[in-house]
């Protein structure tokens, strides 16, 4: 019997690749250049599970081709808002994504972005590599303390909780949190957070804001000129989550003038292109999309993937079905 055809749109780790490669007739993305819409159709045609990343946009168009042959998309990422999926349903095309293996990874870049925000990380970096450092004075580059401070968390699905914990237990965090679909008591009362009703609450409240809020047209803009405003002057907006999540013109608005004390960024609107408006504040920390940057979490992505179209192909339920 031949082996299932896959087409991976992107490079993964290697091990990764080695395994498709003893599993699969796969077609490998060597030069690790984004596939064009037409590259996707040929490969819906032809293979029997396309494995596309969050960056590859998954249209209408794309998925409403006639003949296609695969009947699986495994996305490698844990957000599908790249993928049409009510087209996608609406072709009886499974789709799946890679929850869990990225949390904690995705939650110390969080961290990672609040810390550089309050203490100005990025604009000391650039101060000691352009040779503008002239040394320790008593009154220079003052920030923001972290420990003991308050941390809002717009969602709080599996990351957020993870940021929480590092927030809460290393740093002594006061953990605010709004979302529609909170968690389990236990895992509230475990972290001493407290719920607010809305996101206009959790904003004035807050000393830091995180996103974890999924992408898509329910969330695009969530954090927009009106809610900026509403921030303390002392505060920071950290994002994680989907750039358009939050507005971009309105934040460059909000750092140039002052309404809150700097963001940390490291997904953006339209990435990869970023809004210049960006880049010449120093007010701001930007990173290019490192959430799940680590060996073991891309390892761990690639590997959910392949065990969700493994039971696919057995004409089992895939774990991390999500149409």
């Amino acid at each position: 019997m031949s082996k299932p055809k896959v087409v991976v749109t992107r490079k993964w780790p290697a091990e990764v690749e080695e395994q498709l490669k003893a599993l699969y007739d796969v077609q490998l993305n060597e030069n690790d250049i984004q596939m064009t819409a037409d590259e996707l159709k040929e490969a819906l045609r032809t293979a029997d599970a396309l494995l596309p990343t969050v960056t590859d946009p998954l249209t209408a168009e794309v998925l409403g081709i006639e003949g296609k042959r695969a009947k699986i998309i495994g996305n490698f990422g844990v957000g599908y808002n790249n993928i049409d999926i009510n087209i996608a349903k609406k072709h009886g095309l499974v789709v799946t994504n890679t929850p869990e293996v990225l949390t904690d990874c995705t939650a110390d870049i969080a961290m990672l972005l609040l810390l550089m925000s309050a203490r100005r990380a990025a604009e000391g970096n650039r101060l000691v590599r352009d040779q503008q450092w002239t040394g320790w004075r008593p009154t220079h580059m003052l920030g923001q303390k972290v420990t003991g401070k308050t941390l809002g968390l717009i969602g709080f699905g599996r990351i957020a909780q993870a940021m929480a914990r590092k927030a809460h237990y290393g740093f002594g965090m006061k953990i605010l949190f709004c979302d529609p679909y909170p968690p389990a008591q236990q895992i509230i009362d475990d972290l001493q957070a407290s719920r607010c009703e809305t996101i206009e609450e959790l904003l004035t409240e807050a000393n830091f804001v995180s996103l974890h809020c999924p992408g898509g047209d329910a969330t695009r803009h969530l954090i927009n000129e009106k809610r900026l405003q509403l921030m303390r002057p002392s505060a920071h907006l950290i994002n994680t989550a989907r750039g358009d999540v939050v507005d971009s013109k309105a934040l460059i608005k909000a750092l140039k003038e002052g309404w809150i004390a700097g963001a940390g960024l490291d997904v953006f609107e339209g990435e990869p292109n970023i809004d210049p408006g960006f880049l010449n504040l120093d007010n701001v920390a930007l990173l290019p999309h490192l959430g799940s940057a680590t060996e073991e979490t891309r390892v761990a992505m690639g590997n959910r993937v392949m065990e969700n179209i493994a039971a696919f192909f057995a004409g089992l339920e895939p774990k991390d079905r999500v149409v």
